[in-house]
This record gives C-alpha cells, sequence and structure tokens, in this order.
C-alpha cells in the first residue's frame, strides 16, 4: 500500500502533485486525465496501483505488477508551444535519471527520446499525450511508468526490463522515489522555459548513443545514420552521408 504521509512529508513543489489523486485501480491514468472534467488542474497527478489498459509509445501495452511499480500521470495545463512539449518530454526522463542517481547512485542511461535505462535494461518509460485546440495546447499529460519493486518480468520485450529492486538488490520506497521524481520534475519544468539549453545539456550527457551509428524505424520506415545531436526543440539530428535529417519520433537502436 502506498503511504501517502511518507508520499507527502518528501514532496517539496509549489504546483506539481499538489492536487493528488491515489487510486487502486483505472483503465489508464493518461486516459483518466485526459478525459476527466472532475480533475481539471495545473500540476494534477494521480497515481493507480493498476492499470487494466496502461499503455506505452504506440499503443503498446505496459504492464506493471500491482502495489510493486509506480505508474503515474502528471497534468500540466498552462501556456505552452507545441515544440515545448519535447522538452517537457526530455525533462521527464531526465528527472525520473537524477532522481535514480541521487537516491541510489546508479549510472543511468537515458535513450531518445523517453526511455531510462540501467545497465542497458530498461527501468522507464514515458507517454506524453496532449489535447490541442487549433494551434494552441489545452492540455498535456506525462505518463510514467516505473518498474520499482518488481522482482522478475516475463514476455518478449525490444529492451529487456528492469527494475530499482533488482538493480539495488533490494525493496525501496516507493514514496521516497516519487517524490523525488516529482521536485526534480518541477525544477526540470521550469528550466525548460528559463533555460532550455543546461536542460538539453544534461540530458544529452546520459544518451549513450550520441555519435553512433543508429537505425531509426518507424512503422516500415527506416533510416541510418549517425545520431549527431538533440536539436534545441528536442528533435534527433541524423547525420547521413550527404545531408542532415531532424526526426520527430521513431524507435532508436544502435547499428
Amino acid at each position: 500500500m502506498f503511504n501517502l504521509e511518507d508520499f507527502d512529508i518528501k514532496l517539496d513543489t509549489e504546483t506539481i502533485s499538489r492536487n493528488f489523486i491515489y487510486c487502486e485501480e483505472v483503465e489508464s491514468t493518461n486516459g483518466l486525465l485526459l478525459n476527466s472534467k472532475e480533475f481539471n488542474k495545473d500540476g494534477t497527478v494521480v497515481l493507480a496501483e493498476f492499470q487494466s489498459a496502461g499503455r506505452g509509445r504506440k499503443d503498446s501495452e505496459w504492464l506493471s505488477n500491482a502495489n510493486q511499480n509506480l505508474t503515474f500521470s502528471i497534468l500540466l495545463k498552462r501556456d505552452f508551444k507545441p515544440n515545448y512539449l519535447n522538452l517537457i518530454n526530455l525533462g521527464s526522463s531526465l528527472s525520473i535519471a537524477q532522481a535514480l542517481e541521487n537516491l541510489y547512485q546508479f549510472k543511468v542511461e537515458l535513450k531518445w527520446p523517453n526511455d531510462v535505462l540501467i545497465n542497458k535494461k530498461k527501468v522507464a518509460g514515458i507517454l506524453l499525450e496532449s489535447i490541442s485546440k487549433g494551434s494552441s495546447i489545452e492540455k498535456a499529460v506525462i505518463g510514467i511508468g516505473i518498474n520499482v519493486n518488481q522482482p522478475n518480468f516475463t514476455g518478449k520485450f525490444l529492451i529487456h526490463p528492469t527494475s530499482v529492486r533488482k538493480e539495488f538488490k533490494r525493496e525501496v520506497s516507493r514514496e521516497r522515489l516519487m517524490s523525488e521524481i516529482l521536485n526534480l520534475f518541477e525544477i526540470n519544468l521550469n528550466l525548460a522555459k528559463s533555460n532550455p539549453e543546461k536542460l538539453l545539456n544534461d540530458w544529452k550527457s546520459r544518451c549513450f548513443m550520441l555519435g553512433e551509428k543508429i537505425k531509426i524505424f518507424d512503422g516500415d520506415d527506416s533510416k541510418f545514420g549517425i545520431f549527431d545531436d538533440i536539436d534545441e526543440n528536442g528533435f534527433l539530428v541524423l547525420k547521413m552521408k550527404d545531408r542532415t535529417e531532424r526526426i520527430h519520433y521513431g524507435d532508436v537502436s544502435l547499428h
């Protein structure tokens, strides 16, 4: 059972998670915040012990054992431009990496656009979704799934999963980890507006694929080249023989 007192005592934010909703089970925390008229305040966080229809990117299934991990979503309702969403996406994975480094001294790697790895294995993923009206974004929801105390994983995976418990060799406090992530998320959210260059540099310093030959695939479409950079909008810069191309989305692997 998630201890709200333990969580709240370590939370040090102004807006993020000041409206906190705890659920035993929902279909999807992202879906709840995207569609709810009741939970509509900027910074609202929904944590669910179990999601019956949890999703990853491209509608892939996100499976997570109840009461062992962290599956939660953050609602943002503020004035931001579409390209700001990419910075928020990178800032989300950076916040998880920094929290894992601060609390457990892990060496964390970030994989564009939104995977968090320890020892080349996936410990967390992010799904950012938004609702737009015309050219403006009405609301954005950042869904975060972190394998915390799950002891083992079965099934087939593109990147083999791990958990904080497996890497740290003992159970850890979900409450402490979540509060640390949200504290850092608020800092990085502000950084995305005030100093995006620092945010991008902090993210890039943890990206093991930078400078490497990579393959990017999106459906049936594949591209090959060198992972040259992340641009100011958070897009991947792919260097090919005679040109460079900015990649907005896709799955990246070493080639």
